[in-house]
This record gives C-alpha cells, sequence and structure tokens, in this order.
C-alpha cells in the first residue's frame, strides 16, 4: 500500500492534468507542508505524521471559514470549505458520535476520573485511542459531559 504521502503527490500529479487549479493548488500546500515538516524532523514522516498535519490544516481552515462569515465574505469561506472537502480524502474514516461516546466512557473508567478537574487525564487517552479520526472540540464536549455525570 502505498503511503499518505505518496498518494498525496500522485493525485496532485493528476490534477495537474486535468487542469484543476483549485485541487492543484491545495495538494501543494500541502506537499510544502510535509516537506518542511520532514526537514524539522530530520527524517521520512510517517502516516500519523501526515494524518496530524493534514488534521491540523483542516482545523485551521475551518477557524478561516468561521472568520469569513463573520466578516461577510461568504466566496472566501466557501473555498476555505472545498479545501476542507480535498484533505478530508487523505483522512482515515471518522468514528460515529456512539463509537467516540464508548470510548470516552471506557477511558473515564479506567482513570477513575470524576471531575472537570480530571479533565486532562481523559482527554490524552481518548486523543491517542481516536488519533485524528474525530474533531477535537466535539471530544472535549463528550469528554466535559461524562464528567459532569
Amino acid at each position: 500500500m502505498a503511503s499518505l504521502e505518496e498518494q498525496i503527490k500522485d493525485d496532485l500529479k493528476t490534477a495537474m492534468k486535468a487542469k484543476n487549479a483549485d485541487e492543484v493548488s491545495v495538494l501543494r500546500m500541502v506537499q510544502a507542508s510535509l516537506r518542511n515538516q520532514a526537514i524539522a524532523k530530520k527524517g521520512e514522516l510517517t502516516d500519523d505524521d501526515v494524518t496530524k498535519l493534514l488534521s491540523s490544516a483542516i482545523k485551521q481552515r475551518k477557524d478561516s471559514a468561521e472568520s469569513f462569515r463573520q466578516g461577510g465574505r461568504e466566496e472566501s469561506a466557501v473555498k476555505e470549505e472545498e479545501e476542507i472537502t480535498v484533505l478530508k480524502r487523505y483522512l482515515p474514516e471518522e468514528l460515529s458520535e456512539d463509537a467516540v461516546r464508548a470510548i470516552v466512557q471506557e477511558v473515564v473508567a479506567e482513570t477513575g476520573a470524576s471531575s472537570s478537574g480530571d479533565m486532562g487525564k481523559v482527554m490524552g487517552p481518548v486523543m491517542k485511542k481516536v488519533q485524528g479520526r474525530a474533531d477535537g472540540s466535539f471530544i472535549k464536549q463528550l469528554v466535559e459531559e461524562a464528567l459532569s455525570n
């Protein structure tokens, strides 16, 4: 199986041949970010590294789209959301709400967390188990919910 990095490179070539300028732009940005991260790490990137970078890029675009909407720039918000669609193709399939809820309950039981002060004790292990397959703010909301009961 090809690595995520190789898949992105191949998809960039395909998008260039199809003259899909928007997709080419997004994939070039991803490749540049991957190169920068590889240089900073001084070695090869794993698929986990690539997934983390993509998740971060998606989060940035969601924040940008929200800011554009607040500023009345709908066309820019739509462009950011189109970029999110391209980036999401490379992430593993997202977990369902029930699956994330089950993981949160399992970690709460394992750690013995009982109050909102134990938030950090729960968030770390949950994020490791989820590994980018769910939104961090959604997980935080579920953890707060579980600890408030």
